[in-house]
């Protein structure tokens, strides 16, 4: 391990040592739905909105039956509403009719659903199978290229390809919350908290 990653993981360690998702859910598929929820938004905002979504719809059942304008009703506060409340009756649908209501341990097939893409399955695998795999969101792609952990032309898969083989595998999923969350309170967009970041001097934003 180089130096530098050391500094990293070391730094992440003491900001976060035990991190967790920031999204609720009480049930797997409740974890998905959330985080296909949570594109272009903020996990404070989606946590608002499935708190009165999984009351009114505890099951993958009730919420596959929904009325398409109540569900936009609830989830107006979140954006792309429309297009989301036909991913959410949809992947409730799907998952009824072809997983008997339950949430497969299948990256293909969760990739097929509406909505679903690569980070948000990575965020289920991790979270719910404990798949060593990492997500990158716009806070992960962003402190990985200001750490020099990638470059600023980087794509997300070529991001992921590069810190599954920086980070230890079976330190992955504990790595990917912990970028999260230091770019969502720390190493953030517009006015990060560089003057009291112990690892600004391996940092090409505060160079």
């Amino acid at each position: 391990m180089t130096g530098s990653m050391k500094m990293i993981e070391d730094y992440l360690d003491e900001l976060f040592p035990n991190p967790k998702c920031e999204l609720n859910y009480d049930k797997d598929y409740e974890l998905l739905l959330a985080t296909m929820l949570s594109a272009q938004t903020t996990d404070k905002r989606v946590n608002m909105v499935t708190h009165t979504l999984f009351k009114k719809y505890p099951t993958l059942e009730s919420l596959s039956k929904a009325n398409i304008n109540e569900v936009m009703e609830i989830i107006k506060p979140i954006g792309t509403f429309r297009i989301k409340a036909n991913n959410l009756i949809e992947i409730a649908k799907r998952l009824v009719e072809e997983c008997n209501g339950k949430m497969p341990n299948n990256r293909k097939y969760l990739e097929t659903l509406p909505g679903v893409g690569r980070k948000t399955v990575n965020v289920v695998l991790s979270n719910i199978y404990n798949v060593p795999c990492i997500a990158v969101d716009t806070h992960v792609a962003r402190v990985s290229k200001r750490l020099n952990l990638a470059k600023g032309k980087d794509e997300p898969m070529t991001i992921e390809k590069k810190l599954t083989k920086k980070f230890k595998k079976n330190d992955l999923c504990k790595r990917h919350h912990q970028m999260v969350l230091f770019g969502r309170y720390y190493c953030k967009a517009r006015n990060p908290k560089c003057e009291t970041c112990k690892i600004k001097e391996i940092c090409n934003y505060y160079k």
